[in-house]
């Protein structure tokens, strides 16, 4: 008899966790567990769901990933162009070391003044500089310019 009754009580307190859990106002047994079934059906649904918006999610991350290395610059690229004031001297390459002071060296080293300067090192490292000779005896040469440029990056 003792036996039955705990049985009962406990049968009791799992109704009412059940009840708790898919809030039903039902009091037969049979009704809320239909609506324990619908409940776990529902969630389980959910979980799909949740699971094909993270597939898509990590699909768009590996395309946007693909996309960031089709448009990555090259390593190094030093242009030298003759502009109007003197010559124009152009780096791009990847971001990291000191680059800044060793470009700005070589151009040091070389007796070239800078006129004018940009610097970027968001995404990677870009210079743009107008640059003259110091003196009239230097010369300037766009290829040793170029060479000297790629050396101080590659220092790096």
């Amino acid at each position: 008899m003792v036996a039955r009754l705990q049985r009962r009580a406990a049968m009791g307190r799992r109704l009412h966790v059940l009840r708790i859990l898919t809030c039903s106002k039902s009091a037969q047994r049979k009704s809320v567990i239909m609506e324990a079934l619908l409940y776990i059906y529902k969630l389980k649904l959910k979980l799909e769901a949740i699971k094909r918006e993270l597939a898509n999610l990590v699909a768009i991350k590996r395309e946007y990933l693909s996309l960031m290395k089709q448009l990555q610059l090259p390593k190094k690229e030093v242009k030298v162009e003759k502009a109007e004031q003197g010559l124009l001297v152009r780096v791009t390459c990847e971001k990291g070391g000191d680059k800044l002071v060793s470009i700005l060296e070589v151009f040091e080293e070389m007796g070239l003044v800078i006129l004018n300067a940009r610097v970027s090192s968001n995404l990677y490292f870009a210079m743009e500089a107008i640059v003259v000779a110091d003196q009239e005896q230097h010369a300037l040469h766009v290829k040793s310019i170029t060479q000297a440029v790629t050396k101080a990056i590659e220092r790096q």
